[in-house]
This record gives structure tokens, sequence and C-alpha cells, in this order.
């Protein structure tokens, strides 16, 4: 599954899902892909990433309390 950076714009490749749905984790691992191949797993902050297309991730994977805030 890729995101994009909000920032850049630059896509990153999630090879943990369940870690990226997980509310719990504020961070997940990646892989950037910027350039002519993949580089290295790094650690992006979730906060600071969106869709591709640009719209924000759900509440759900992100805020572990979004159903009491209703």
């Amino acid at each position: 599954m890729f995101v994009a950076e909000k920032a850049t714009g630059h896509l990153i490749e999630v090879l943990d899902s369940a870690a990226l749905f997980d509310p719990h984790l504020d961070s997940i691992k990646g892989s950037l892909h910027y350039g002519e191949e993949a580089q290295d797993l790094e650690s992006f902050r979730k906060s600071e990433l969106v869709f591709p297309s640009g719209e924000p991730l759900p509440k759900c994977w992100t805020d572990p309390d979004y159903r009491r805030k209703e």
C-alpha cells in the first residue's frame, strides 16, 4: 500500500498495513519511493501522511479515542 508525505507528496510504500490501521501506533515503517529506486526502511509519523490523492488518513487509523469524540 502507498501513502504520501504531506509536505513533499513523495510516495511511501507501507510494508506493514496492520501498523497503518492500528490507531495506537503513532508511526509506521515504510520505504520512500523517490528517485530511481526504493530507499531503505524509515519510520514515518502518521500525522505527516496522507493518501496519494491528498486525502487525510481516516481518524480510526490515527486516533484511538475517535468514537468518544462523536
